[in-house]
């Protein structure tokens, strides 16, 4: 039985093992530089995680920004694919104020897109992936799935005017059935309020609505979110739910969006969806879908993911011979185990075993 590597921190041997999965299923990885034009931040600045960007001027006068957010490189610097798709997957480092400090950090992020004539299958690819994702980082997750469809057809129902439009919207995001009474009076909301409290495994939720999604865009946004539950399912994604409250900005996404999160982490360490209208604003005519994975967040998993900072700390004196040092130390890693050779153990260092290096052999 081969130890666990604790000289990696949990997310380092996330990320290891989330390129693995993504390149087993023809996903390429692409590389970009560290910094982009900041004229395109400032035309999607609603798209990007946190509203902060470093900026700097070049030496041609142009003002460029560090990159904050992956997925506006990708869609500007690759190229349009006709009858196919373009199944990208990065680890990129970008700068933007970190969830967990509130100040500017650089933080690796990985994600992966799918770029092109997405279908049904590629969807479910995708979202499959993001499950398997969380699965990676811990068994326990929850992947919530929403549909723009469907939250869009039931709020434009109602005629509403755009501000009170973007209230409903806010109250959806917060589960809120009293704040869209309180807008609505008089009105029939019982889609709008029945989808508020949908919450759950999808063969719950979703014939709860199919009152309400009888036909038109609604039925088939909610075909399509049942179809891909199904996928889901047979693929054995057991953490896999259904959550109308995640509500994107309409303005770039559409069609299923979800959010992942796992336990002793109070916030979504997965974000995701379809986002044609973004490449359409961007002059694109592709479709597009993919995920992001915040790889700062993992830094809150618990320290019982890693107990031991180095399995054995091996004392030697002043005096002691280096090759034979060399050669004891050289022993005990070829027992799969890692080692620290040091005079004296270093404060607050976590080691699994303590031994002595004496008169030219280890003793405990």
């Amino acid at each position: 039985m081969n130890p666990v590597d604790y000289s990696l921190k949990p997310e380092e041997r996330v990320l290891f093992a989330l390129r693995a999965l993504y390149q087993k299923y023809g996903y390429s990885q692409f590389k970009m530089g560290k910094f982009e034009e900041y004229d395109l931040y400032v035309r999607n600045k609603d798209f990007l995680v946190s509203d902060g960007v470093i900026t700097f001027t070049d030496t041609d006068g142009r003002l460029m920004a560090l990159k904050p957010d992956v997925t506006l490189s990708i869609i500007k610097n690759t190229r349009e694919a006709f009858g196919c798709v373009q199944k990208l997957y990065y680890s990129e480092n970008v700068y933007r104020v970190s969830g967990s400090t509130r100040c500017f950090k650089e933080i690796m992020q990985t994600g992966l897109e799918c770029i092109g004539d997405v279908d049904l299958y590629n969807l479910c690819e995708v979202i499959f992936l993001a499950a398997q994702s969380l699965q990676i980082i811990d068994e326990r997750y929850v992947l919530d799935l929403s549909h723009m469809g469907v939250v869009a057809a039931l709020v434009d129902a109602l005629e509403l005017t755009d501000q009170a439009r973007a209230e409903i919207l806010k109250c959806i995001g917060e589960k809120n059935a009293d704040g869209v009474r309180k807008l609505c009076p008089g009105r029939d909301i019982d889609g709008l309020l029945t989808l508020i409290a949908a919450h759950g495994p999808s063969d719950r939720v979703i014939p709860a609505l199919r009152p309400y999604c009888a036909q038109g865009a609604a039925k088939a946004a909610l075909d399509e979110l049942e179809a891909v539950a199904g996928v889901l399912a047979a693929d054995g994604c057991a953490g896999v739910r259904v959550d109308f409250s995640i509500v994107n900005d309409m303005n770039y996404y559409n069609g299923i969006v979800f959010m992942g999160y796992i336990p002793g982490i109070p916030a979504s360490v997965l974000s995701g969806g379809q986002y044609d209208k973004l490449m359409r604003r961007m002059g694109r005519s592709a479709r597009a879908v993919g995920f992001a994975i915040y790889m700062d967040l993992l830094e809150r998993l618990e320290d019982a993911a890693r107990p031991y900072d180095v399995d054995t700390v091996l004392l030697y004196g002043e005096d002691a011979d280096a090759v034979a040092l060399s050669q004891a130390v050289r022993l005990l890693t070829e027992s799969g185990r890692s080692v620290l050779a040091q005079k004296a153990v270093p404060e607050k260092l976590r080691y699994r075993q303590l031994l002595r290096f004496e008169d030219g052999g280890i003793k405990p």
